[in-house]
């Protein structure tokens, strides 16, 4: 019975592929060799599961980070989801992960299986002097158009090393897709835009595209063991799929957008607009639209999963991001449209899409009860002491004053998942006897050796450690 269970669900999740998209991020890179790699791709398929990659190359056992996590959902059509991963790789040099399986969902250019490549390059960048970071989109798993109205579908593509980045249907010389037929409807151009003119017929197909970045000049890149390879402006560093689903609708009575196509509305983005936002302070984003011919509209988004998505009522939402300490550097990005719906009708505005960055919060001084930061994990305590973590929810006082870190008989770790950046939690009473008792919270930059789960910690300030 459980092996016709399993069964029942791989045909289920082979027949319901609506695609996927992958971007990575470099992290920690040690002098003995090893690279930490983020990975985080979505899956879209006609309900709220995933799949793995698999791995070529420079491979190595990967820590899951979040399992799959509902980003987006059209009920009894399609949802994405996303999930991070990590990689502790024995060296920098590039890897290949792959994607493939079943069928697509129905399409006219009869498409029934799926494969989507990714290039990872980390070697060290001669004009940066780090490693390559991927191109940032992504996209919904299903774009909508009216056949008799002509639209421009501009894709996000954003580099965060400033790399020209540029767009193509993927290629069966490449292996980088399993059928690549290309949609007779739509052209797309190096700079990331999908043109669709008109249609004689309602119609369903795949898209199937590649991003990659290209260097402004000539470069070289370093592996760790010393080797060297020279890379021209012509030749692209690495590549992320871009593979969704694309619908061909019935006409509509008007292409005026605002009637029965939504129109965005200040004080919505412009497509494509940068925002930068501290670590733990939440980003608004407004949006606002109106479709006056419709019954109603809603938001669909694309972003990271903890992008939450409100409607406020008359046509207008918002979504609020906040980051936390692991995603300092990173860029995201979040693409959304807003559907109209009219009887049996679904119109999509245009696709609109933006680029949020984490910084460095100030360093401050925390004065006050220890609380856990909003939407962290658990903070884990360094095993030698044994406490159980705070769980008040009080919001800490934050003041200018840098306080030098007193002597404690107790530090405590915020952050388990490795990375660079550590918020140092130090206090001299116990929460549960001594309800005002004081404690600092200092940021912390780069230590000597990087935590993990249950493992002692080495700070070049050793005012830092237990005493």
């Amino acid at each position: 019975m459980f092996l016709l269970v399993l069964l029942l669900v791989s045909c289920s999740h082979a027949s319901h592929f609506y695609g996927t998209v992958m971007t990575y991020y470099p992290k920690d890179s040690f002098t003995n060799g090893p690279v930490t790699v983020i990975l985080r791709y979505k899956s879209n398929f006609h309900s709220c599961i995933s799949d793995k990659w698999s791995c070529t190359g420079n491979c190595a056992d990967e820590m899951l980070i979040t399992n799959p996590i509902k980003v987006e959902e059209m009920t009894s059509s399609w949802c994405q989801t996303e999930t991070m991963i990590s990689q502790l790789l024995p060296n920098n040099s590039p890897l290949t992960l792959e994607f493939s399986g079943g069928n697509w969902i129905a399409n006219d250019d009869g498409i029934e299986s799926w494969k989507a490549v990714t290039y990872v390059e980390l070697r060290s960048r001669s004009d940066i002097g780090k490693a390559n970071t991927s191109p940032q989109t992504t996209i919904l798993p299903l774009l909508r158009v009216p056949r008799n109205c002509q639209r421009n579908i501009s894709l996000l593509a954003f580099d965060p090393d400033g790399d020209d980045v540029r767009c193509r249907y993927a290629s069966s010389s490449l292996s980088e897709c399993a059928n690549c037929t290309t949609p007779s409807v739509l052209n797309v151009s190096s700079s990331c835009t999908l043109s669709f003119s008109s249609s004689p017929n309602s119609s369903q197909y795949v898209v199937q595209m590649v991003m990659e970045d290209f260097s402004r000049q000539d470069i070289t890149l370093t592996q760790t063991d010393g080797f060297q390879e020279a890379k021209n402006t012509i030749t692209p560093l690495s590549k992320i799929p871009i593979q969704f689903a694309f619908k061909v609708d019935h006409a509509v009575p008007s292409c005026t957008e605002g009637l029965y196509l939504p129109r965005f509305l200040s004080p919505t983005p412009n497509n494509r607009a940068q925002f930068t936002t501290p670590t733990y302070q939440m980003l608004e984003i407004p949006i606002r639209a109106e479709a006056t011919q419709t019954m109603s509209i809603e938001l669909l988004v694309s972003g990271p999963y903890n992008v939450i998505k409100k409607y406020l009522g008359s046509g207008n939402f918002s979504l609020t991001w906040t980051p936390s300490v692991t995603e300092v550097g990173e860029s995201h990005p979040i693409c959304f449209v807003v559907q109209a719906n009219d009887s049996s009708s679904v119109y999509q505005s245009e696709l609109r899409c933006v680029i949020v960055t984490a910084e460095h919060s100030p360093k401050t001084t925390v004065t006050g009860p220890i609380a856990q930061p909003p939407n962290t994990r658990t903070m884990i305590p360094i095993p030698t002491t044994t406490i159980q973590p705070p769980t008040t929810t009080t919001t800490p006082i934050i003041t200018s004053t840098t306080q030098p870190p007193p002597t404690t008989t107790t530090t405590m770790i915020y952050n388990p998942v490795p990375s660079s950046d550590y918020y140092i939690y130090s206090y001299d009473k116990n929460p549960a006897t001594h309800p005002n008792y004081k404690s600092t919270c200092t940021y912390f930059n780069n230590p000597t050796s990087i935590p993990d789960y249950n493992t002692h910690v080495v700070f070049p300030n050793t005012a830092l450690k237990n005493n």
